[in-house]
């Protein structure tokens, strides 16, 4: 009872744990588990990852290709693809890619868009694994995305649908540094970006590929904000708000 009330409390509490971090506490004793919980709730009130300095920030920066626009109308999640980055350097050994299992067939557009194909679909595991996996690599890391709206109302419609679960990680959009470093340039799609600012994009429309590009992409906002001064996402913050 104890152990219980305990794991409702941390999940009201963060709503950060993964759901492999729930497994692996269930198969521990109420003891370890108890004092695994209480350690991992005094991390996440320490964790002000506002205050942590640029050159210190880790994030995983995602990406993922969708069957569309709308999860709320039946839109799926193909695959996601990863790649941790600290300060503004890209950590390209640590990456998380997987496509996600679909029994209805694609459309032709989203075929020749993105280069997967039913059969790849129909052998993949299922979207519940995927999630768990990809927990388990973000860990309580904040995360970055382009366009970052779209994937935090697919990642919050999946993760609530698969694992009934609800997605608490920061998300940030790579806009937010864009548009203090050039703010008279009209940047928009990630091609625009890249190409901006030098960044070259192996296979576009592939999560893996796409997620390292706009990791490069962070990077090089990273590394540009501090020599302007700002020293982390507080500092960020506090000047978009100004100029609002």
């Amino acid at each position: 009872m104890i152990f219980n009330q305990m794991v409702h409390f941390v999940k009201q509490l963060s709503g950060r744990l993964s759901p492999s971090m729930y497994a692996s506490v269930a198969n521990q004793n109420d003891a370890a588990s108890i004092a695994f919980l209480r350690q991992l709730r005094r991390d996440i009130k320490a964790n002000d990852v506002l205050q942590i300095p640029f050159s210190e920030l880790k994030v995983i920066v995602f990406d993922l290709e969708t069957t569309g626009f709308y999860p709320q109308k039946g839109d799926k999640i193909l695959s996601i693809g990863a790649v941790k980055v600290i300060g503004d350097q890209v950590m390209e050994n640590e990456t998380f890619y997987s496509v996600v299992n679909c029994i209805e067939p694609l459309s032709e557009e989203v075929k020749e868009l993105t280069g997967i194909c039913d059969a790849e679909l129909a052998e993949a595991p299922l979207l519940e694994h995927v999630l768990r996996e990809f927990y388990q690599f973000i860990g309580s890391l904040p995360l970055v995305a382009h366009h970052a709206n779209h994937e935090k109302s697919f990642m919050q419609h999946a993760t609530w649908s698969s694992l009934k679960m609800n997605f608490h990680h920061r998300i940030m959009d790579t806009s937010f540094l864009t548009k203090i470093i050039e703010p008279e340039k009209n940047l928009v799609t990630l091609d625009d970006c890249c190409n901006h600012f030098g960044i070259s994009i192996k296979k576009r429309h592939h999560a893996l590929h796409d997620a390292i590009a706009t990791a490069k992409l962070w990077a090089e906002s990273v590394h540009s904000v501090q020599q302007l001064g700002f020293s982390n996402l507080s500092d960020v913050y506090t000047y978009l708000a100004k100029i609002r």
